[in-house]
C-alpha cells in the first residue's frame, strides 16, 4: 500500500492524467480490505489529480420503511445531497437504468437534483455486486460538457475495482 500519490502535472492530458493514477489508486488500495477506507481514498486521490467540483459515492440502502434509495457515502467537495431516491436525478436514473449516463448539461437533465448550483455537468457510474447496483459513482464539474468517453473508460476501471472490493463483503 502506498500513501504518497504524485499529482498529474496540470498541463497534461485528461486521458494521461488518469493513466498517471489509476495504477497508484490501485497501488493504495491493494492490501486494505475495507470497502469504506478505500472508496474514501479512491475519490481522494481522483479529485486531487483531475480537480473536479464533486466525486463521490452512494450506497443502494433500505430505509427505515423498508424501500431502497441512495445514501451518501464517500466523497470530496461540496456538501451533498444525502438520500436520493430511485429513478431521482442522475444519480437515482443511473440506478434504475443500471447504465453510465453522461449529462453536459444538468439543467438540461429532466428531474436533475440541484445539490450544488456549481455543478454544470456530470457522470455517473454503476457499481454491481450479484448484478444488482449496489454503488453509484457520481463526479460532477462546474463546467459544461465536461465529461466524455475517456472519462467514462477510466472511471469504469475504478468501478471495476469496487466490483471487485464488493465480492468480499
Amino acid at each position: 500500500m502506498t500513501e504518497e500519490i504524485i499529482i498529474p502535472d496540470k498541463q497534461l492530458a485528461k486521458k494521461e492524467k488518469y493513466e498517471l493514477l489509476i495504477p497508484q489508486i490501485e497501488a493504495l488500495v491493494e492490501g486494505e480490505d475495507d470497502l469504506i477506507a478505500n472508496v474514501a481514498n479512491m475519490v481522494a486521490v481522483l479529485k486531487e489529480g483531475l480537480n473536479f467540483l464533486w466525486i463521490g459515492v452512494y450506497f443502494v440502502k433500505e430505509n427505515r420503511k423498508g424501500e431502497k434509495e441512495l445514501v451518501l457515502g464517500p466523497f470530496q467537495g461540496p456538501v451533498a445531497c444525502t438520500r436520493i431516491k430511485f429513478g431521482k436525478g442522475v444519480c437515482g436514473a443511473s440506478w434504475e437504468q443500471k447504465k453510465v449516463i453522461i449529462v453536459p448539461d444538468v439543467d438540461a437533465f429532466p428531474g436533475h437534483i440541484a445539490c450544488s448550483s456549481l455543478s454544470k455537468s456530470e457522470i455517473v457510474l454503476p457499481v454491481f455486486k450479484n448484478n444488482e447496483v449496489a454503488i453509484v459513482l457520481d463526479v460532477d464539474s462546474e463546467r459544461l460538457s465536461n465529461f466524455d468517453e475517456t472519462d467514462e473508460k477510466y472511471l469504469q476501471k475504478i468501478v471495476q475495482m469496487m466490483e471487485e472490493m464488493l465480492k468480499s463483503i
